[in-house]
C-alpha cells in the first residue's frame, strides 16, 4: 500500500495534519479604451474562529460582536462550536478594524487577507459591467463574462494541527502563493458613456418612460463605445435585498430583449432594392395612404397619404407605401436572404450573456401581407444592438463584423495576453449601394438643406416608431418604442453609430421624430465637442422659427401652413381637425425641429 498509493496516502495525510486559510487572488482591473479604471480590487480582511483554539468563548463573542456589529446570540455558537475546524465570522472589513482584532491577541480568531471592488464611476455602465457576489465572484456583465479572466488563482496559508485541529506549537506553515487576475481593457469610451448616460437621464425625467437605452457603435470595426439603460444602479451600492429590483436593474435589454423596430427597418428594405437596381433615388411612387396587400388594408403613418413623391422624398417622409412597393418586388426569397445576410434572425456573437437572436416568421410560412409589413419594420423583432451592428454592416460599406467589448486583456506586468480580433461574418451590400444609403438617409434628417441637424456636420439617420404588444399578443393602447438610428458622416468613412430607444414615453408624444431625436442629436452635439470634430461647413445656419398656431384648424390649413414654413412634422391620428400640437404656439424652435400636430 504504501508503494503503490503512496501519492493518495500523502495526499490524505497533508489534508489531516494541517488546517487551512484562504489566500484571495486580486482580481483584475477593468478600464476603458483610453486607460480609465472602470473596477478595480483593494485590500480588505475576513475574520475566522477556530473554535478548538478559543480559550474564554463569552469573552471572545462580546468582543467579535461589539467590534464587527454583529449579533452576540447568533456569533456565540460559531465560538464554541468545535466540531467545526474553521468558521467565517465576517468578509470584507477594514484594515483598520483589522488591525484592532489582530492586536487584541484572541486565541482562535484569525484574520485573512480579501479583495474587494470599487467602481469609481457609480452608476455609469452598470448593466455592461456587472456586480460580484460577497465572495467576488461575477454574476452579470463583464465581471461574469470574463470571470475566469478576471478572478485569477486564489492560495493558501496552512498550518500544522493536531488530531483535534489545534495548531503545534514550532509547527511548519506552508504558504502557497495567490495569482492574480487579468487585467480587462473594454473597447467602452467612459467620456461617450458620460455623455450618454446624463441625455438618457434627461429623456427619462421629460418624459417618464419605462426604459430609455442607447448604444454607440463604431461603424467599421463593429467595438461597442458605449452602451447605456436607465434606469440603472450604483455598482458601490448593489441592491442584494430586493431579488425583483437587482434581476430588472441588471439586465442588460440592449441584448437580451427583442422589439419591433418601426421605421428603422425600412433601411434594409432599401438596400437591398438599391442592391437589386430594383428602383433609383429619383423614381417616383404615389401614396394615398395605404396599400391593399392580400386583400388587407395596410396603411402608411400618414393616413391622408404622401401624394406623388421621389424615392428621396420617400426616405425623408418615411413613407410605408413606397417601402411595402419595394419589399413586393423583392419577393420573399431574395429579401429573406438579404436580411439573413445583414445578421437579421441570428446571434451576432457579442461577448455579452443573454443575447437573443431576434424573431422572424419562416420563410416558408410568409405571406405576402407579412412581406409587406416586413418592409417597414413590422413583423419581425430584433435587440437593440443586432440592429444597430446590422445597419452598421450596410452604410460601413457592405461588411457585417462581430461587435464586441473586449480590446485586450494584459497581466500586471503590462504584459499583453490576449488581442481581441473583430471577426467578418462577410460582405453583403457593394460600396456604390452603401455610398447611396448614407446620402439618402443624410437627406431624410432635414427638409432645409444639409448639415442642419447638428450645424456644420454631417450626420445621416432615420427615426422609427414602432407599437408594442401585450401580453395576450394583442397590440397594447398607447404603448410604443421611439427610436432614432444615426451615425456621423462628415470623412469618407462613417462614424458613431447611434441607437436611441425610448420605452413607452407617457409624455404624450410617441413619434420617433419628436420623442428619441432630440436626444440623440444632443449626443452627437456631445460626441462631437468631445473629440473636437472639426466642422465641414462653417455657412450652415439652423434659422429659428415660431411655432404657428395650429390646434383648431382643419388638417389641410395646418399643413399648407407647415409646408409653407418647410418644416419637418408628424401627424397622429385619423381626424380632419388638428386637436393639440407640440411645441405649443409662440414657441421659438430650430427649423429643423419636428413639430407635432395631433388630429
Amino acid at each position: 500500500m504504501q508503494v503503490n498509493n503512496n501519492k493518495t496516502l500523502q495526499i490524505k495525510a497533508v489534508d489531516q495534519w494541517v488546517r487551512s486559510l484562504p489566500l484571495k487572488a486580486k482580481r483584475g482591473q477593468v478600464i476603458d479604451c483610453n486607460g480609465n479604471i472602470l473596477a478595480i480590487s483593494y485590500t480588505s480582511y475576513d475574520v475566522y474562529i477556530r473554535a478548538k483554539e478559543v480559550t474564554d468563548p463569552i469573552i471572545t463573542a462580546n468582543y467579535l460582536a461589539e467590534t464587527l456589529n454583529l449579533n452576540f446570540e447568533t456569533l456565540y455558537p460559531k465560538v464554541k462550536d468545535v466540531f467545526v475546524s474553521e468558521t467565517l465570522i465576517k468578509l470584507n472589513i477594514p484594515e483598520a478594524t483589522a488591525t484592532k482584532i489582530a492586536t487584541r491577541g484572541l486565541k482562535g480568531v484569525y484574520i485573512t487577507e480579501n479583495i474587494s471592488r470599487q467602481y469609481p464611476y457609480g452608476k455609469l455602465l452598470s448593466q455592461v459591467l456587472g456586480y460580484l457576489t460577497s465572495d467576488s465572484v461575477g454574476q452579470s456583465g463583464v465581471e461574469n463574462y470574463y470571470n475566469k479572466v478576471l478572478s485569477g488563482t486564489n492560495g493558501k496559508y496552512l498550518t500544522q494541527s493536531d488530531v483535534v485541529g489545534i495548531t503545534l506549537n514550532d509547527s511548519l506553515n506552508y504558504y502557497v502563493e495567490a495569482i492574480d487576475g487579468l487585467n480587462v481593457t473594454l473597447t467602452i469610451d467612459i467620456n461617450i458613456q458620460n455623455i450618454v448616460e446624463t441625455v438618457l437621464q434627461k429623456a427619462m425625467i421629460e418624459h417618464n418612460p419605462k426604459k430609455v437605452s442607447a448604444l454607440v457603435l463604431n461603424p467599421n470595426t463593429a467595438e461597442i463605445l458605449a452602451m447605456a439603460i436607465s434606469p440603472s444602479f450604483d455598482l458601490n451600492d448593489v441592491p442584494r435585498d430586493d431579488i425583483e429590483t437587482l434581476m430588472k436593474l441588471t439586465k442588460n435589454t440592449i441584448v437580451t430583449d427583442v422589439f419591433e423596430p418601426g421605421s428603422t427597418f425600412k433601411i434594409f428594405t432599401l438596400a437591398s432594392a438599391l442592391e437589386e437596381n430594383l428602383t433609383n433615388r429619383n423614381e417616383t411612387f404615389y401614396c394615398p395612404g395605404y396599400r391593399i396587400v392580400d386583400g388587407e388594408k395596410i396603411k402608411c403613418w400618414k393616413t391622408t397619404g404622401h401624394g406623388s413623391q421621389t424615392l428621396a422624398e420617400c426616405v425623408q417622409n418615411s413613407c410605408n407605401c413606397c417601402f411595402m412597393d419595394l419589399a413586393l418586388r423583392l419577393g420573399k426569397d431574395k429579401l429573406y436572404n438579404y436580411l439573413v445576410t445583414y445578421g437579421i434572425g441570428t446571434n451576432s456573437g457579442v461577448d455579452i450573456s443573454g443575447e437573443s437572436s431576434g424573431i422572424m416568421i419562416d420563410k416558408n410560412s410568409v405571406q405576402t401581407v407579412d412581406l409587406a409589413r416586413i418592409a417597414f419594420g413590422q413583423s419581425i423583432a430584433v435587440n437593440e444592438l443586432q440592429l444597430t451592428n446590422s445597419l452598421s454592416s450596410i452604410i460601413n460599406g457592405g461588411t457585417l463584423r462581430q461587435p464586441n467589448l473586449l480590446k485586450n486583456y494584459y497581466d500586471n506586468s503590462g504584459n499583453v495576453v490576449f488581442n481581441n480580433i473583430n471577426l467578418i461574418s462577410g460582405k453583403h451590400i457593394s460600396s456604390k449601394t452603401a455610398e447611396e444609403m448614407k446620402y439618402l438617409l443624410e437627406m431624410s434628417l432635414s427638409k432645409t438643406g444639409e448639415m442642419t441637424f447638428v450645424e456644420g456636420h454631417k450626420i445621416a439617420g432615420k427615426t422609427g416608431t414602432a407599437q408594442k404588444y401585450g401580453e395576450d399578443g394583442e397590440i397594447a393602447t398607447g404603448k410604443y418604442v421611439s427610436s432614432f438610428f444615426g451615425f456621423l458622416n462628415n470623412g469618407e468613412s462613417p462614424q458613431y453609430a447611434l441607437l436611441l430607444c425610448v420605452d413607452e414615453p407617457s409624455s404624450g408624444a410617441y413619434y420617433g421624430s419628436v420623442v428619441a431625436k432630440p436626444y440623440a442629436k444632443e449626443i452627437f452635439e456631445g460626441i462631437i465637442e468631445y473629440k473636437n470634430i472639426p466642422k465641414v461647413s462653417n455657412d450652415v445656419v439652423d434659422e429659428e422659427i415660431i411655432v404657428p398656431q395650429l390646434a383648431g384648424k382643419s388638417l389641410t390649413q395646418a399643413l399648407v401652413i407647415l409646408d409653407k414654413l418647410n418644416v419637418n412634422y408628424e401627424v397622429a391620428g385619423e381626424g380632419s381637425v388638428v386637436i393639440s400640437q407640440f411645441p405649443s404656439a409662440n414657441t421659438k424652435v430650430k427649423k429643423s425641429s419636428t413639430l407635432l400636430i395631433s388630429t
